[in-house]
């Protein structure tokens, strides 16, 4: 498959949902253009097949004239496979623009969430993103498709108009204005349609939220028995989303009626003004039978100009949402002046706690509440604004590409994503065999040992399948096998038992011996094996030395831990 082109639209062009349209039909003109033209051979293929049987009426039939009539058949069947070839390049043509606009929709989604990182979940619900990928992609390759058919069916009707117009002036002034009439007619349904649809593809993105929030919680509600309770909301939530959906239903309902009666209508003016001036020698017999095939073929382009109408209605609802989520900006982003990252081995310092992590070394944070620590961690990753310096140099002024590339954030919110479990655990190109050593430092070798097929096999969606003690042990090693200069952990083992616990410990201060890393814990286990640990007293260093020392000298610290250690003693008696 040929690669799509993906240049971002950029704020200018994602500002407005017209302007986003704009920009995918530019994308892919080409295509488009083709599609256009076979479009346009199609139709008015379909276009010349009346008067082609009025001619082999008139000069054949009437004339008696066998010649004439194999001639006119012999042009038929020749329009009929150019109508025939069109139309299947036509359709070709449709599907790769249906195709290339939906998943150029998928892609440029796809791209922006990770561009937002974080600030994505922040500001856009997971049934927002999710009615994108599922319904939104598909009115935006609709909106596409129909192109060609729309444009066949305007030079088409031009076409009809002007044969109409040279045989009859009465009757092609009547098909010349009577079909944009009947498109006014139907105007007036357009807009509260548009306004239907716009209020049910909302309720329909609040629903899929709910949805996500009850299977993503579903373990825990059967815990506490809560099932009953989200099932009524989501009960009582989806049926305002089919009362909407009813609503829009009964408009569209009036419209396709409406797509039906009004042509017919047309017909039968057409054919009654035809007869007459057939019966008083204006037109001939032939020409009557044409006028009748061009107000049957008219039916057609109205109906294709109406379904155009409502496809790019849906489509501008749908680009709405999707201008929504494209023209969003990360809250952590280059701004002002770069510069080149430090040499590796440089010090991190995070102004606005104190805290000093040295390089090379293993680093503890401990803190009560632990969220402190957790936000010396995001200043120190850059996912919060901070005064942060790496090296000396602000942190905020190094490209925000190679912080991530250098500096690592593994946060209690990490999860497993759906696939091939080793696809998961990337290593550095020049240790391929470090993710072995990873799973072990994890404590994870059992859990892989468990998988039949191992690094093949397949993880399902956030890792639902293992426990909480074995997505965070296979979290831990997914962080550990990418091995980065700075590691900075967010209590990596709070899901894992003391044994457990004590081998990961261990194992991590073996594994990243001569690299940066920052754990936050109040552990004993953890904090016995880190170089340094740096006590926080309302978000600020209140004390800085070994597990040992700090509990000998800080009671602060002795109460935060020893607290731990007296619940563990509990848990086992």
């Amino acid at each position: 498959m040929r690669k799509l082109p993906l240049d971002h639209p950029g704020q200018a062009d994602a500002r407005t949902p017209w302007r986003f349209l704009r920009w995918t039909i530019l994308g892919q003109w080409r295509t488009i253009a083709v599609a256009m033209l076979f479009g346009v051979i199609w139709m008015c293929s379909s276009a010349m097949v009346p008067a082609i049987i009025g001619k082999a009426i008139d000069t054949g039939v009437t004339g008696r004239d066998s010649g004439e009539l194999w001639k006119w058949a012999g042009i038929l069947s020749a329009v009929a496979v150019v109508q025939s070839a069109s139309g299947i390049m036509r359709h070709r043509y449709a599907v790769t623009n249906w195709l290339t606009a939906a998943y150029r929709v998928v892609q440029l989604v796809a791209r922006q969430a990770t561009h937002l990182g974080g600030t994505l979940s922040k500001r856009v619900g997971t049934g927002e993103v999710v009615a994108i990928g599922t319904n939104d992609l598909s009115h935006i390759g609709n909106a596409m498709d129909v192109l060609a058919r729309a444009m066949g069916a305007l030079v088409s009707f031009v076409v009809v108009a002007v044969i109409l117009l040279q045989t009859s002036t009465t009757l092609g002034l009547v098909v010349l204005l009577g079909v944009p009439f009947l498109l006014l007619l139907l105007g007036p349904l357009l807009s509260p349609l548009q306004r239907r649809n716009l209020e049910q593809r909302e309720m329909m993105g609040h629903l899929a939220n709910i949805a996500t929030d009850i299977v993503s919680g579903l373990r825990v509600l059967r815990g506490i028995g809560g099932e009953r309770v989200f099932h009524d909301r989501y009960s009582a939530e989806s049926q305002k989303v089919r009362t909407a959906g009813v609503r829009v239903a009964r408009l569209q309902s009036i419209l396709d009626a409406l797509q039906v009666f009004l042509p017919g209508v047309f017909v039968v003016v057409v054919v009654w003004l035809g007869a007459r001036f057939a019966v008083q020698g204006r037109i001939t017999a032939g020409e009557l039978v044409a006028f009748y095939g061009y107000a049957a073929f008219l039916v057609l382009p109205l109906r294709t100009a109406t379904e155009a109408a409502n496809l790019w209605i849906r489509a501008f609802v749908s680009a709405r949402r999707i201008v929504r989520v494209l023209a969003l900006e990360p809250e952590i982003d280059d701004t002002g002046t770069l510069t080149a990252g430090p040499p590796e081995n440089s010090e991190l310092v995070d102004r606005a706690s104190g805290v000093r992590v040295r390089p090379g070394t293993t680093t503890a944070l401990v803190s009560d509440p632990p969220t402190d620590s957790a936000a010396v961690v995001d200043r120190l990753g850059r996912f919060a604004d901070g005064e942060v310096t790496w090296g000396g140099v602000p942190l905020d002024t190094v490209p925000r590409a190679e912080t991530r590339r250098r500096i690592l954030v593994s946060d209690t919110g990490a999860i497993l994503f759906s696939g091939r479990l080793g696809d998961q655990l990337l290593t550095p190109p020049d240790r391929p065999g470090h993710v072995e050593d990873a799973l072990h430092a994890a404590a994870a070798g059992d859990v892989l040992d468990s998988l039949p097929d191992r690094l093949d096999a397949i993880v399902a969606e956030k890792g639902r399948s293992f426990s909480g003690g074995q997505r965070q042990r296979l979290i831990l090693a997914r962080a550990l096998a990418i091995d980065p200069e700075v590691l900075l952990l967010v209590e990596p083992t709070s899901a894992v038992d003391a044994h457990t616990e004590a081998r990961i410990a261990e194992r991590l201060t073996s594994l990243r011996a001569g690299r940066t890393t920052v754990v936050t814990t109040s552990s004993p286990l953890m904090l016995a094996r880190a170089d340094q640990v740096v006590f926080l007293e309302d978000g600020v260093v209140a004390a800085v030395g070994t597990h040992h020392e700090l509990l000998d000298s800080c009671p602060a610290y002795r109460a935060v831990v020893t607290r731990e250690e007296a619940d563990e003693t509990a848990v086992a008696r």
